[in-house]
């Protein structure tokens, strides 16, 4: 039952490296679809502090398109985004077999498109605040990796 965390676009490197440090706590797979916010050259990464990135397990997509053709055979996918109705723990993510956590930019999200072909796929967060427009990129990846972890446990 494997766990792929999904960064569509991902703009800040920081959140990438804690996203990738996740996966690899987790034994999650950690998949980036280019354009990248950053390099993944070794020296960028290691001016980012990414010293364990060797040992992530890591897939790198030149496009969504190419991407999506291959969604299917990683699991039931789940896009987390604000503009989601139903809750993180509503939603079956420890359910027997692999799942897809798919995250969008951290700027914009995910495109239009995205959001009108996987509408009834859209996971939310609750925020209690009306002052916080949203979680950071690399805190909401924890939140929903490790609530697969949970639910998994649970089941068990």
């Amino acid at each position: 039952m494997s766990i792929h965390v999904v960064l569509v676009q991902p703009e800040i490197h920081w959140n990438t490296g804690n996203a990738g440090r996740t996966c690899l706590a987790a034994g999650a797979t950690l998949h980036l679809i280019r354009p990248l916010g950053f390099s993944l050259t070794e020296k960028e990464v290691r001016r980012a502090g990414l010293d364990y990135w060797e040992h992530v397990d890591i897939r790198v997509w030149d496009s969504w398109g190419m991407f999506e053709r291959e969604l299917p055979r990683l699991g039931e996918p789940y896009f987390f985004s604000t503009k989601g109705t139903r809750l993180l723990w509503d939603a079956p993510l420890g359910a027997p077999g692999d799942v897809a956590l798919v995250f969008g930019r951290e700027t914009g999200g995910f495109a239009p498109e995205v959001h009108a072909r996987y509408a009834d796929r859209m996971v939310t967060m609750p925020m209690h605040s009306p002052h916080v427009r949203s979680l950071n990129l690399s805190t909401s990846v924890g939140i929903a990796v490790y609530e697969t972890l949970r639910q998994r446990q649970a089941a068990e």
